[in-house]
C-alpha cells in the first residue's frame, strides 16, 4: 500500500466508508448556481482583461500569426533577452533575436537566475481572471512557473470560459494531472496588511490573448 492509498484508507475508517445514504445526500445537493456562462464571447474576453489589469497583469492582444511579433514586443518593452520555455512550446511562437532555453532538467538555481518563463494554457477563467496551467507539453513544469520572477502567457480566446464551474468542467478532463491556478502576478498582504509581490510566484504576469476564429460558449 503507497503512502496516497494508506491515506484514504484512514479517511474510509473514521467515516464509516461510503454508504447509500451519504450518496443519496450528496445527490440531493441543491446546483442550482450557474455552471454555463451567459456571455458572448466578446464580453467574456473583455471580463478577463479587466481582472488582469485589477490584478496588475499586463495584457497584450494578436492575432494567432501575430504570436511572435507580441512576444518580442514584451520582451523588448522589459528590455529582456533570454526566457525559459518547455521543450514543445510552438517554434512558431518564438521570435529571432532572442535565447529560448528549453527546460530539460534545468536546476531550481538555473531557474531563478533565469529572466522568465513563456508558456500556454490550458484554460482560463473570466469571471475570477484566472489562468490554470496544466504542466502539459507547452505549459511547463510546476517549478519553471513558480521560481522566475516574469511569467509571459499565451491564452488562446477559445481557451476563456466565463464562470468557474465551467471551468472545472474542462479540468475534469486532466484531473488526473499536477495544475497550477495564477490570477495576477503572485502577491499577498497577510504580512502586517502590506501588499508584497512575488512572494510564491512571478512578481510580474504578462498575457497575450490571441484571437481565434471559433470561440467557445461554455
Amino acid at each position: 500500500m503507497n503512502a496516497r492509498d494508506e491515506i484514504l484508507a484512514n479517511i474510509r475508517r473514521a467515516t464509516g466508508g461510503a454508504s447509500a445514504s451519504r450518496e443519496a445526500d450528496y445527490a440531493s445537493i441543491q446546483r442550482d448556481y450557474h455552471a454555463r456562462g451567459q456571455m458572448d464571447a466578446t464580453d467574456r474576453v473583455h471580463l478577463f482583461m479587466d481582472r488582469l489589469h485589477d490584478y496588475d497583469a499586463f495584457v497584450h492582444r494578436c492575432s494567432d500569426s501575430e504570436i511572435s511579433a507580441a512576444v518580442e514586443q514584451a520582451l523588448n518593452a522589459r528590455d529582456k533577452r533570454s526566457l525559459l520555455i518547455p521543450p514543445s512550446l510552438p517554434s512558431q511562437w518564438l521570435p529571432g533575436g532572442f535565447e529560448f532555453i528549453p527546460d530539460h532538467g534545468l536546476s531550481f538555481d538555473q531557474i531563478d537566475r533565469s529572466e522568465g518563463v513563456l508558456t500556454g494554457c490550458a484554460v482560463a477563467i473570466a469571471v475570477t481572471g484566472t489562468i490554470v496551467l496544466q504542466h502539459a507539453a507547452d505549459q511547463a513544469r510546476r517549478a519553471l512557473t513558480l521560481i522566475p520572477d516574469y511569467h509571459l502567457c499565451v491564452v488562446f480566446e477559445n481557451q476563456i470560459v466565463e464562470t468557474v464551474p465551467a471551468g472545472i468542467h474542462i479540468m475534469v478532463d486532466f484531473a488526473g494531472s499536477p495544475i497550477t491556478t495564477i490570477s495576477g502576478p503572485s502577491a499577498t498582504a497577510d504580512i502586517e496588511m502590506t501588499r508584497i509581490k512575488g512572494v510564491h510566484g512571478p512578481r510580474t504576469l504578462e498575457v497575450i490573448i490571441v484571437a481565434s476564429g471559433v470561440l467557445n460558449l461554455l
